[in-house]
């Protein structure tokens, strides 16, 4: 196995994404930020995922075989061995987990392991290949890093960190299922019920429509409540219009064309929803 495909074993991208809502969940309920608890929670955060990430490859290496976007990956081209990779998957979590308790308490550890639980056993094995729904039951693995993060802070202070997991569940199907859209020809020939296989494009559509319309009113909750000021508030008003307005044309042109733009519209939009967070309790 070379460099690059180990690197990609560990699916790099979704680690720092879990990173960062980790970050963000310790942003949300800290007095000061400390750049060192930060670093050590993002190396833990991060050694979670990719242990999630490589037992992915490992599961899935069948069905990526399939798909033309995953085809190319390590474990499906067979660059490594299913042992090597389940022994590494499982020498990662223990790791992300012993730093996280060391460094910060058990409660840190707990979620971290709680994410990789859902990831692993909720959606990649159990559900993945039975269901639609489930990617939004998956969508839970995420949640639990704004959890670990408030955790690393105040293990008592769970209101906010609560809202803002729920903010981070209801992102994922809106913005799985804009790329579930693009991808909805891999899927039917792997045998993997994602929702635009289920029930077309045009029906996906409406769900995601649907699904954004809760995700931006929780959004709001964090101000509403007066969990946060109105730098947050504004931000999430701002970014909902205008994700819901890339949905409301999705669903007046189901194509892969809008599809892609949706996806490619959920991704600022949460990342800037979370810097609202951290601008709204530290500027």
């Amino acid at each position: 196995m070379t460099f690059k495909q180990f690197i990609e074993l560990l699916k790099p991208r979704i680690a720092l994404m879990i990173a960062l809502t980790a970050v963000t969940g310790y942003g949300a309920v800290a007095d000061k930020v400390d750049i060192r608890a930060l670093l050590l929670l993002t190396l833990a955060m991060v050694l979670g995922s990719a242990a999630s990430a490589v037992f992915n490859h490992v599961w899935d290496r069948d069905i990526d075989r399939l798909m033309r976007r995953t085809s190319k990956r390590p474990m499906a081209t067979g660059a490594g061995t299913p042992a090597v990779g389940f022994a590494l998957a499982a020498v990662l979590m223990v790791a992300g987990m012993t730093v996280a308790h060391f460094v910060f308490n058990w409660v840190v550890a707990l979620h971290l392991f709680l994410g990789g639980f859902v990831y692993v056993a909720i959606y990649t094995v159990w559900l993945k290949r039975r269901h639609w729904t489930n990617i939004i039951i998956g969508g839970a693995a995420g949640s639990f890093a704004i959890l670990a993060g408030a955790a690393a802070v105040n293990q008592t202070e769970w209101l906010l960190p609560m809202v803002l997991a729920l903010v981070l569940f209801l992102w994922t199907p809106s913005h799985f299922w804009a790329l579930a859209i693009l991808l909805t020809e891999d899927y039917r020939q792997a045998g993997v019920p994602m929702l635009p296989v289920v029930v077309g494009e045009q029906r996906t559509a409406y769900w995601i429509l649907a699904n954004s319309l809760a995700l931006v009113g929780s959004s709001l909750l964090p101000w509403s409540m007066g969990l946060l000021g109105p730098v947050y508030g504004i931000t999430a008003a701002v970014m909902g219009v205008a994700l819901l307005a890339f949905n409301v044309r999705l669903v007046m042109t189901p194509t892969r064309f809008w599809a892609g733009w949706n996806f490619a519209a959920s991704m600022p939009y949460l990342l800037v929803l979370f810097i609202g967070v951290f601008l709204d309790k530290h500027w």
